[in-house]
Formats: structure tokens, C-alpha cells, sequence
């Protein structure tokens, strides 16, 4: 091996340049595909737009694989020079001192230095430590935003709006549409003192672009309060219509969900807006918000700055998570945190017959799939530091032998070396036995739901036990447990047959050949322990789950390239106002 030549400043110079200018290429071309939504929302090209957004994923990584490979031609047995990093680090700080959402960039630094360097907890020599990096740091001004006055008529307000934010598409029965987006939040404004209370709305400039809808957001300004504001638009074969008017903290907090896909809006600085958001909602953390604008490195490396400041000021301990435990994963929480922790076991056991390498790609897969408000969004983390006294001796123990090829004791710490972080939800089976019963009855259909809005989307769950779901603060039933995921249209669904004896009735396992992508939904209904009430409201609203006609339609319809939607609010909110 050739002997490292001593890094120069003109090295350190040169390499911080080529990540500032790796960087800005990959926000140029974040931005250019960012920007093909109104385009994609105008030709009603869904699926293009679904390619876009995983493109848009792909990017990250692909530019920080990228960088890596022009420094180590560049740089050949140097690269690793810790000298040329620290060196770096300085300059790269200097280099963007002035430029928009520079802690974003200090994150994409860390990124290349960490790959480079496989580097184990933290290295504040050559990467810019988490915990110092604020997203929000510095942000003097604001998003930009459009504010309409409150001069005496609704009407008038939204009139001036709505021909504000125009298509090539024009909207179908503009005056309707503006009565009854003005009426929608009149009906809201009554409970706080009237229409003459309300003294603007705000809203943020770029269109927020999301698959088949596009949404304005904002505010509703009043006398000593703010309701927050979400118009969403649909683009029907006969015109754009408003298709919901959200003004409740709740129903725009499952719009920005951490199971949703991410907004394409063309933001020149992020962090803005995400100020923004966080004054409408405030219960979202901030790596969610920035995560759901599309910027999940930035949002997972606030993340890490959330997670580790808290355990800086907390000394409760990891212990399993609530739940049965599962044959794949190894699931812990810290109980003042709110999110699991997701290891996988070094062997799994029978009945699960699936590889390490698989399950990562099934995750893979969810990362970039459309979630559909039913796939939680997991973030993958290496080579994490841990005070081993945080750890309780049940789950310590757990880790170190169910998962020693993951994780391992360093000194008075506990390394981790691949894992999936996720927002802790309350597993659905341990709800419905002690939610009230209006709750579990709510909850139970809820489920139902969300098998059908996963299927609509190309997801089959695969394992449907209700362990593997989870309850959301809103109620929402959302699915989390990916080892035995797949496309919908890779299953072969078949009628049950019937037996012709009764000697096949009795055995114990199938009588019938079963291939391996042989799917029997009558046996659904077997399996989820539903007590005879909630098993009769379970039929009675999506009896048809249960039926192999139901799944063989939606491969039709999938096969076909036909978009089956999954909106984030209400169906009632859109028929209310789709009719415009």
C-alpha cells in the first residue's frame, strides 16, 4: 500500500468545493424534478408523478455515492486522510456560511464522511455533529406567502384566492367553488366569535403537490387565534374542484402524517416552512416536518439531534416494547421517547422462512412505495453509540443474544450497528382489549380500512394478525410489520375450495395443493382473535376483504395502471365539495 502523502489546505480547499458542488447539484436536480409536479397535476399523469417521487428519493444517496467515488479517484489512498477531512470540515463551514438551508449541507458532509469512514457513534473531528446542527438555526425570515384581507365578504376573499393559485386546468364552476370553500370556513369561524373575527388568511406561495392532489396551506389569521388551513384540489376530467377544506389541527396533522408520501413544493428554503408548519402543529415533531417535505436526510439527522438530546435529559431506561414479541425483530423503546427502536434477529423462527437481506429490501421497498397514510415511515440508522446503562439487563440481555450480529458492547457503551428507528403507536391487539367500546368498534373497522387502502395501493400486508398494527394518537390503524409485505399483484388469490369428504374437513393441514403464492382471504377471518361483536361490524363493512373476487378485482385495476386512490380526510369532506 502506498504511503499517505500529508493533506495540504489546498487539498482540504479542493475537497470541501466538490461536496459544496455536489450538494447544490443534487438540489438542482431535487428542485427540477420538484418542479414537474404542477405539470404532472395538470395532465392528470399520476403515474408519472408516483415516478417522480421515487426518482426524488433515489437522489440522495445516488449524489453521496457519487462524491465518494470523485474523491477517491481524486484523492486515491489519501482520501482517508483525517488530516484532509478536519481540513475539510473548516473550509466547508466557510463555503457555506451565506447559502439557503446550509445545516442541510453540513448533513450531506457527515454523510460522505461517515460512508468513507464507517464511522462507529460520533466523530466531531471530521463530521458535523448531529447535536449541533439545528435545522432552524439562523432563520431570520419567513415563507413566502400570499395574505388575503378580510375586507367584509368571505366570498370576495376567496374568490381573490382561489384565482390566485390557477391551472392551465380551469376549475369547474368557479363561483361554487369559492361559495362553498368560503362557507367551509365561515362553519369554522362561528365558534370563535363569527366571520368578523377573522382578519386574513395566509398562504404559502408554491403548491403543495402530493400524487393526485394538489394543496394549499396556510393559516386563518383572527382576533387572538389561528386555525390552520389546508384546500385540497383535485383535477377531474372536467375541471379543478375543491375536493376538502381542512381548519382543524387534527385533520392537517394526518395530511403532513409520517405515513404519508412526501410533498413535492418547490421551496427555496425549507426550513422556512417548517417554522411555518410547526406554528399550526405544534404536537409534530420536527424531523417529521421535514421529512414529509421530502428532505428525510435532514429530517433523520433531526431526528438524532431529537433522540439524543432527550437522553441527555432523561434517565429512564430502554426496555421491550409493549406487544407481543416478534419472531423477526427485536422492538424497544425508551418510554419518555416517543418511538420504537428495530433490530433484526440474527436467526429468525419457524414459521419464518425469509432472509436478513430480504427483510431490509422489504423496507426498502416501503421507503420509496406510496404509503397511502397506512405504512408507517421507518428511518434506517448504522452504527449507533449508546450508554449501556440506559439499557435494562432483560433487554440487554435480549439484544446481545438474539442479535449479536448487530449489536455489541464497547466499553461502558452499546454499539448498534444497523437498526430502524419508527414513531411508537399502541399495537392494535392490546387496544381493542381495553379501549372503550365505541373506540375498539372504530378501531376494528379502521383495520378493515387500512387492509383495503394498502391493497389499493399494491400492497398486501401478508401476515394480517392485528399485532402488527398499530393505533395512532388520531385513531388511525396503521401497519408496520414488513417481513412478509409484498405486491398485491404477486399474489395468485384463490376461492377456498370446498372439501368433498369428510375426512378433508377433519385434517389438520391442507387437504388442496397450496402454491407458494397462494392467497386464501375466507381465511382471514380466522386469524384476527375479533370478539363475536366486532367480528359482526368487521363483515358487516368489509365482509368483501374476505373474498377472493374483492383482491382479484384490484389486480385488475392495478394491472391496468389505474390509480385507486387513498386520500388523507374524510370521503363525506370531499362528496361535500367535489360536486363544485
Amino acid at each position: 500500500m502506498a504511503d499517505l502523502a500529508p493533506a495540504t489546505p489546498a487539498d482540504s480547499d479542493e475537497c470541501a468545493q466538490a461536496i459544496v458542488d455536489a450538494f447544490v447539484g443534487y438540489n438542482a436536480d431535487f428542485r427540477t424534478i420538484t418542479r414537474r409536479a404542477p405539470q404532472r397535476f395538470e395532465a392528470r399523469d399520476w403515474i408519472a408523478s408516483q415516478r417522480d417521487a421515487v426518482e426524488r428519493i433515489e437522489l440522495y444517496d445516488r449524489y453521496v455515492r457519487q462524491i465518494i467515488a470523485q474523491l477517491e479517484e481524486r484523492f486515491g489512498v489519501n482520501v482517508r486522510d483525517r488530516a484532509l477531512w478536519i481540513g475539510a470540515k473548516f473550509r466547508f463551514a466557510q463555503l457555506i456560511e451565506s447559502m439557503p438551508d446550509n445545516e442541510f449541507m453540513k448533513t450531506f458532509f457527515s454523510s460522505a464522511s461517515r460512508s468513507l469512514f464507517g464511522t462507529v457513534g460520533l466523530d466531531p473531528d471530521i463530521e458535523f455533529v448531529a447535536l449541533d446542527v439545528d435545522p432552524l438555526r439562523g432563520i431570520g425570515s419567513a415563507v413566502v406567502t400570499n395574505v388575503y384581507v378580510n375586507r367584509g365578504s368571505l366570498d370576495l376573499l376567496f374568490e381573490e384566492l382561489l384565482a390566485d393559485f390557477r391551472f392551465k386546468t380551469p376549475y369547474k364552476n368557479f363561483e361554487k367553488t369559492v361559495a362553498l370553500t368560503a362557507a367551509a370556513v365561515a362553519a369554522q369561524c362561528q365558534a370563535r366569535g363569527g366571520t368578523r373575527e377573522l382578519d386574513s388568511v395566509e398562504i404559502i406561495r408554491p403548491v403543495f403537490f402530493q400524487i393526485s392532489r394538489a394543496y394549499l396551506v396556510g393559516r386563518i389569521n383572527g382576533r387572538g387565534w389561528m386555525l390552520p388551513l389546508v384546500i385540497a384540489l383535485k383535477n377531474t376530467d372536467t375541471g379543478v374542484v375543491v375536493d376538502a377544506v381542512l381548519t382543524t389541527e387534527d385533520q392537517v396533522s394526518v395530511v403532513f402524517s409520517f405515513t404519508r408520501s412526501y410533498y413535492h413544493v418547490d421551496l427555496e428554503r425549507v426550513g422556512e416552512a417548517v417554522v411555518f408548519l410547526r406554528a399550526m402543529l405544534p404536537k409534530k415533531p420536527t424531523s417529521e416536518l421535514f421529512i414529509v417535505l421530502g428532505r428525510a436526510r435532514q429530517g433523520k439527522t433531526e431526528r438524532y439531534r431529537e433522540l439524543f438530546r432527550h437522553l441527555g435529559q432523561s434517565s429512564d431506561q430502554f426496555e421491550h416494547a409493549a406487544g407481543e414479541r416478534g419472531l423477526v425483530m427485536v422492538v424497544f423503546t425508551l418510554p419518555s421517547f416517543d418511538v420504537v427502536f428495530k433490530l433484526i434477529r440474527d436467526r429468525f423462527a419457524y414459521p419464518k422462512n425469509i432472509l436478513r437481506e430480504e427483510v431490509i429490501a422489504k423496507y426498502q421497498m416501503v421507503f420509496k412505495h406510496d404509503r397511502a397514510g397506512r405504512l408507517v415511515d421507518a428511518q434506517e440508522f448504522k452504527r449507533l453509540r449508546f450508554p449501556l446503562r440506559r439499557f435494562s439487563k432483560e433487554l440487554l440481555d435480549d439484544l446481545l443474544s438474539e442479535t449479536a450480529g448487530t449489536a455489541h458492547v464497547d466499553g461502558e457503551d452499546l454499539i448498534i450497528d444497523h437498526c430502524y428507528i419508527e414513531r411508537r403507536m399502541t399495537p392494535l391487539n392490546l387496544f381493542l382489549r381495553s379501549a372503550p367500546r365505541p373506540k375498539a368498534i372504530a378501531a376494528a373497522l379502521e383495520y378493515g380500512q387500512a387492509i383495503r387502502d394498502l391493497a389499493y395501493t399494491n400492497i398486501f400486508a401478508g401476515d394480517l394478525l392485528l399485532k402488527n398494527f398499530g393505533v395512532t394518537r388520531h385513531g388511525r390503524v396503521i401497519f408496520y410489520d414488513y417481513d412478509e409485505l409484498c405486491a398485491v399483484t404477486d399474489c395468485k388469490f384463490r376461492d377456498l375450495p370446498t372439501a368433498t369428504n369428510e375426512e378433508d374437513e377433519m385434517r389438520g393441514e391442507s387437504w388442496f395443493y397450496v402454491g407458494e403464492s397462494d392467497v386464501f382471504p375466507e381465511t382471514f377471518i380466522n386469524f384476527l382473535g375479533f370478539d363475536d361483536e366486532l367480528k359482526e361490524m368487521f363483515l358487516k363493512f368489509h365482509g368483501e376483504i374476505l373474498t377472493a373476487q374483492f383482491w382479484r378485482g384490484v389486480q385488475e385495476h392495478l394491472r391496468h395502471g389505474e390509480l385507486m386512490e387513498v386520500l388523507p380526510y374524510q370521503p363525506t369532506r370531499v362528496n361535500a365539495l367535489g360536486s363544485a
